[in-house]
């Protein structure tokens, strides 16, 4: 049985989804087929047909959340004692050590990973490199154009 750690904040996202999905989306669908059943021949029925593909994804979603909150191992960073060290849930500022450009990441869940919201994946590259490491630290990350390195200049716990 697969783990799954996940921060709270995305435990909460998942929930909130699975509810959305559970008490509007569901009963909308619900109510698609039913008029659309009401429309005549099911077979050349495309409203019908639509409706309930829909509903397959939508149950397949509800499935995935599901199994995905029970095996989760939700990790509240904050209640971590601050050592400096770079683990699930912190959020990292690192410098790129030959531009000195600076950017910050928070590592989480796969589930939760949004390059736009600066969130990477706990299995990505640069998160693999950088867990484990400590604050004044020099990773060597290996990227598409060549190995970079940065240096973890600060590790939050937010």
């Amino acid at each position: 049985m697969t783990k799954y750690p996940m921060t709270v904040q995305g435990a909460r996202a998942l929930e909130e989804e699975l509810a959305h999905l559970t008490k509007v989306v569901r009963p909308k669908l619900s109510q698609d087929i039913g008029t659309a059943r009401e429309l005549g021949d099911l077979k050349e029925n495309a409203e019908y047909h639509a409706a309930r593909e829909q509903q397959g994804m939508v149950e397949a979603r509800i499935r995935d959340i599901e199994g995905r909150l029970q095996n989760a191992v939700i990790i509240d960073v904050t209640t971590i004692a601050h050592t400096g060290k770079v683990i699930f849930g912190t959020t990292v500022e690192i410098a790129n050590c030959e531009t000195d450009e600076s950017v910050t990441y928070q590592i989480v869940g796969e589930d939760e990973a949004d390059i736009k919201q600066s969130k990477i994946s706990v299995g990505s590259p640069i998160a693999r490199a950088l867990v484990g490491k400590a604050e004044g630290d020099v990773v060597a990350v290996k990227t598409p154009g060549g190995l970079v390195e940065y240096e973890i200049v600060e590790v939050r716990h937010l």
